[in-house]
């Protein structure tokens, strides 16, 4: 098995610039479209057998350097006994919404051999025959919350806020609870054999660095110091966080995940001045890959020069890959990035600089 992504999450020293893809297995593959013709996408999930299936093709079509649990951000909500339904279109809606002290008491306290033991029986069937190292993954407790209160998705997130302005105090419980929801989802991932684990927080782009430090980042400290225990590489990723990435990184996770609104070089400025060591993922805009494969290429080799050569970078989309997306373009693009990153411009990749070496190879802004 290839250890460059888990060499590359630790700030060690890699061959080549690790690479895979948010949403690599998904709608802009033949053959998962297949298979969602005849399955829902929580059957797929629930599904131990389908589930291994998903997760492990663009392992072989692509040449990542690693995989992640095909999963959904809602599978926790089974297990907090919240009756949920994926819309086509839409995404998770909730039938009701939890937004009462008596809403919050009622969820229940997960249980994930319990609730969802097709989560760990996935994880061990991927492991028997992935030969690259495997991602568990599981939804931010904000994220999750925005999901509990506004019913479905939302932009503006105005239920969502009304609570954390108008009511901190249930806000704090219900963040509690899912705070501790998500550590026994990821820990039985863990237990199950994930060598790494992602936490996506897919809406906390639209809140205040204020609002974050108070309402979210306690949360998040909280989780990340829990699973530093565990000795596995975290990452920890947003969507429209430029502002929010040095509280981000004062969270902990040994990753942080940027999206495309921010210049890979900058994102990393800003983590290095909140003082953290933190390596960092990202970020080609996934629109790019629905241009000619030329604009992918220069997009690419810039956030690579980005990068400068320093440990600790992953290569990534800014979000997911968007099912218009070409599966040649995917696996070009993985082979540019490990041309690239192992040739001579980019001979500096995993070399300690003379500032590494006097800080005792920690690296620098990774």
């Amino acid at each position: 098995m290839t250890d460059r992504f888990l060499r590359a999450c630790r700030r060690e020293a890699t061959d080549r610039t690790p690479v895979w893809f948010m949403r690599q297995a998904g709608r802009y593959q033949p053959e998962y479209r297949a298979l969602r013709e005849r399955y829902s996408l929580l059957d797929l999930c629930r599904t131990p057998e389908l589930c291994a299936q998903v997760t492990l093709l663009p392992v072989t079509q692509l040449g990542v350097d690693a995989a992640i649990l095909f999963s959904d951000i809602t599978l926790p909500l089974l297990g907090l006994g919240v009756p949920f339904e994926i819309v086509e279109g839409t995404g998770p809606v909730i039938g009701r919404p939890v937004r009462t002290e008596a809403d919050i008491e009622a969820l229940r306290v997960i249980d994930p051999e319990r609730d969802v033991p097709f989560v760990p029986e996935a994880i061990r069937l991927i492991r028997q025959e992935a030969p690259v190292p495997l991602i568990g993954f599981a939804g931010a407790p904000f994220t999750l919350a925005s999901y509990l209160i506004e019913g479905r998705g939302s932009r503006d997130l105005p239920a969502t806020k009304r609570m954390l302005h108008g009511a901190p105090t249930l806000w704090a419980r219900l963040m509690a609870r899912l705070t501790e929801a998500t550590l026994a989802y990821l820990r039985a991932q863990i237990t199950a054999g994930v060598q790494a684990v992602q936490l996506f927080d897919s809406w906390v782009g639209a809140l205040s660095p204020r609002d974050y430090e108070a309402a979210v980042l306690p949360s998040m400290r909280r989780l990340f110091g829990a699973l530093q225990t565990t000795g596995i590489p975290t990452i920890h990723f947003g969507v429209g966080t430029a502002g929010l990435l040095p509280l981000m990184a004062g969270a902990g996770g040994d990753i942080i995940g940027v999206d495309w609104r921010i210049r890979l070089g900058d994102a990393w400025a800003r983590i290095r001045q909140a003082g953290s060591q933190t390596g960092i993922m990202g970020n080609l805009d996934p629109a790019v890959l629905l241009a000619p494969f030329e604009a992918v290429d220069a997009a690419s080799r810039e956030i690579l020069a980005d990068a400068g050569g320093r440990r600790g970078h992953i290569f990534n989309l800014g979000h997911g890959v968007l099912p218009e997306t070409p599966v040649d373009y995917l696996r070009r693009l993985v082979d540019l990035v490990h041309e690239v990153s192992a040739g001579p411009a980019a001979s500096t990749i995993g070399a300690a600089s003379p500032a590494e070496r006097a800080s005792g190879g920690r690296g620098i802004g990774s």
